[in-house]
């Protein structure tokens, strides 16, 4: 079959809802400032949906430092590849800044962290060595584990946080490294972005005392919310100097683009002149960078800006609870609302939510998530209040109501095509 008429055929387990929902629930439109009130067609509504966890997007200093730095450079100096012509003086200050925050000896710059975490995984762990991973992993890391096995690598998958079976798993990776003269990689987060559940680090941790890994931490969402400082879910846990390569992205609590990887100096010196994904992709902007120092200098200093994020989260987190809704094990500010019903009852349920409630979050459905459920992901931020947090808790005990009594079951709910864009 031509490759073509194949895609038109079949397009995909997300791309099947691409007429119903494109430009409503797929590729929607937020305009305006970035802020917890946005405009979605033409309406204000209170977003939950933005991962700005403590308000750096729209802080005053972030802007002028964005805005400075642009004006000074343009957006294309440095030209070229890090090593080649890319390096600045600025790029190796963020790299030592970020390595002493997150207490690792050095850091590398990454241009995206997803395209980052995939180049991490290439890089570090070869056709000998095996993989143990978290079944829930972020594609990226996902994705770095099919190109492991694409290279001839091996890899075991342990169910979600399972340590018992995370153990058995180690046990066959050991034999196999053995076998294979290699090493075995464990990979897990630090904080699960859909459930907001944290990886069990202090255990999998506990397990170098039996057996022989390395680990490596993706902490997308624990850098900057996480921790006494918030340096990330290893120093919740006290356990960061366990943590072999520690990876986080700027697209997060930082507001921006890029991320980067710290581990100890010989290893992160590997990275530079090994992951592809860097040698042959022009260096993070100067804006890009200048602006990533300036938000690292308020993620530090200004302790007030994760002080009102867990102030927001915990009156959030525990309103839901309180009401009796489901938000699973989530110890982060990432706040999952379980509901159980099908694809009619999920669509009504947003478009009830958008426009009779001026409530704007993210749906996930199947097959994302098993068929039945409904899961509606809200991110908290400092820059929301309490007023929004009340508001949206009475428009979700409503929109409860009406799921449980059936009135979201009705196809004719609403007329999606006139919501179309």
């Amino acid at each position: 079959m031509d490759i073509f008429e194949r895609i038109k055929i079949n397009r995909g387990p997300l791309g099947q809802y691409q007429k119903a929902g494109h430009g409503y629930f797929s590729f929607p439109k937020l305009e305006g400032e970035i802020h917890p009130h946005m405009l979605f067609r033409g309406k204000k509504v209170l977003n939950w949906s933005l991962n700005n966890y403590i308000g750096l997007a729209n802080h005053p200093d972030v802007r002028k430092a964005d805005a400075d730095a642009a004006k000074e450079y343009g957006m294309a100096y440095p030209m070229g590849a890090r090593m080649m012509s890319g390096q600045t003086k600025f790029h190796e200050e963020l790299e030592q800044r970020l390595a002493a925050f997150v207490e690792k000896e050095d850091a590398f710059l990454l241009n995206y962290g997803y395209q980052g975490m995939v180049s991490i995984i290439d890089s570090i762990a070869s056709r000998k060595d095996v993989i143990v991973y978290d079944s829930e992993s972020h594609a990226c890391i996902m994705d770095g584990v099919f190109l492991h096995k694409a290279k001839g690598g091996k890899s075991f998958v342990f169910p979600h946080n399972e340590m018992a079976k995370c153990e058995k798993m180690l046990g066959f990776a050991t034999k196999l490294a053995k076998e294979n003269d290699g090493g075995i990689l464990v990979i897990t987060e630090g904080v699960f972005g859909m459930e907001g559940d944290l990886g069990n680090l202090r255990d999998i941790v506990a397990m170098k005392k039996k057996f022989d890994f390395r680990l490596l931490v993706d902490d997308a969402h624990g850098f900057g919310t996480m921790g006494p400082k918030g340096a990330g879910v290893g120093t919740h846990y006290g356990v960061q100097n366990e943590i072999d390569l520690y990876f986080s992205t700027f697209a997060k609590a930082m507001a921006g683009i890029g991320g980067f990887i710290a581990a100890e100096s010989d290893i992160v010196d590997y990275l530079r002149y090994n992951m592809r994904s860097q040698t042959f992709a022009k260096s993070l902007p100067m804006p890009m960078v200048k602006g990533a120092l300036k938000r690292l200098d308020l993620l530090q200093n200004d302790h007030s800006l994760r002080e009102k994020l867990w102030t927001i989260v915990n009156a959030l987190q525990k309103g839901l609870r309180k009401n009796g809704f489901d938000i699973g094990n989530t110890e982060s500010p990432v706040t999952p609302v379980m509901m159980h019903g099908g694809i009619i009852e999920a669509t009504n349920l947003i478009l009830d939510l958008r426009e009779n409630y001026g409530i704007f979050c993210s749906v996930v459905i199947y097959p994302v998530i098993p068929k039945g459920h409904i899961l509606l992901r809200l991110i908290p931020t400092a820059s929301h209040t309490i007023d929004d947090v009340n508001r949206t808790l009475e428009a979700f005990k409503e929109c409860a109501g009406k799921l449980k009594a059936g009135a979201y079951q009705a196809e004719d709910f609403a007329d999606i095509s006139k919501l179309k864009v």
